[in-house]
């Protein structure tokens, strides 16, 4: 396993930035593209190039989930409502980080992030240190999953896999090969979210290599999260079809979630919404 992810050294990257920059570029010489960080109108955007934007925080409201999409990723409580351990591919801003750290207080997040330069911006999203619960590993995800899967070990109940750069999503991060590692690396009844774009030439591929893995335990919600396919896929593990999370997921697949994309995206802000209630009420562990 990949060591504990450490600042990196100001010899791996160059970072202009004053304390709340309006504009910031920071570059890894490794990487295509450098991430740039926009402050303006209490917002705080992280885009690889203009106008895509990655990761979005509210000034005022930091763990708030703002965009769409990652309200859409949250809907894995649909099928694990109270998760112990999350793997999280693709730090980005940390928007998902920050909430499920906040609001799942008796969870670990471990999340892999393969750009130096984005784990260098993680203060400038107020991403909380690493601490007991929140490990941030600098690592290229397919091979980190990879040795986990080989030493036998099946830690996570849930991983969301959100590994976007300047080309979209990485060939690695959407085979049979990578999602087999993950399925190997779940626990029985875990879930696996991945974010694809539905315009990607390689969205064919990538939901057919899910639903070949996951032998066709997959389902998503229509029109909740844009051009963003958000797939949930459930790892049956030794119980089988006898899963509660496996009889939800077959009634959502059969109607691409609750039947209307207004109806997807109303249950997605409710189910944040619950679960960030649920955290204030319920004290932690």
């Amino acid at each position: 396993m990949a060591s504990r992810a450490r600042r990196p050294s100001r010899l791996f990257y160059t970072c202009a930035m004053s304390r709340l920059p309006n504009f910031v570029t920071c570059a890894d010489p490794a990487a295509t593209s450098p991430p740039l960080v926009h402050t303006r109108k209490g917002r705080r955007t992280l885009t690889f190039e203009s106008g895509d934007v990655q990761s979005e925080m509210l000034l005022a409201r930091p763990y708030a989930l703002t965009l769409q999409y990652t309200r859409a990723m949250m809907c894995f409580a649909l099928f694990v409502p109270r998760p112990r351990h999350i793997l999280m591919v693709g730090l980005g801003g940390g928007s998902l980080a920050k909430f499920c750290h906040r609001h799942f207080p008796d969870c670990r997040i471990t999340v892999v992030e393969l750009r130096a330069d984005v784990i260098a911006l993680r203060e400038q999203f107020l991403v909380p240190p690493d601490d007991a619960r929140l490990r941030v590993v600098h690592a290229d995800a397919v091979e980190h999953v990879r040795a986990l899967a080989a030493r036998g070990a099946r830690p996570f109940d849930v991983i969301l896999v959100d590994g976007f750069g300047a080309e979209g999503l990485p060939p690695a991060l959407g085979s049979a090969a990578f999602y087999r590692d993950c399925r190997a690396v779940l626990q029985g009844g875990g879930v696996l979210v991945a974010n694809v774009f539905t315009y990607d030439r390689r969205y064919p591929a990538v939901l057919g290599a899910l639903n070949t893995v996951f032998a066709h335990r997959t389902c998503w919600f229509d029109k909740i999260a844009g051009n963003n396919r958000i797939v949930f896929a459930i790892h049956a593990g030794a119980a089988g079809d006898g899963l509660p999370a496996l009889r939800r997921l077959h009634w959502l697949a059969r109607r691409r979630g609750l039947g209307l994309g207004l109806l997807n995206r109303l249950c997605a802000r409710l189910l944040v919404t619950w679960i960030a209630w649920r955290s204030v009420l319920v004290q932690p562990h």
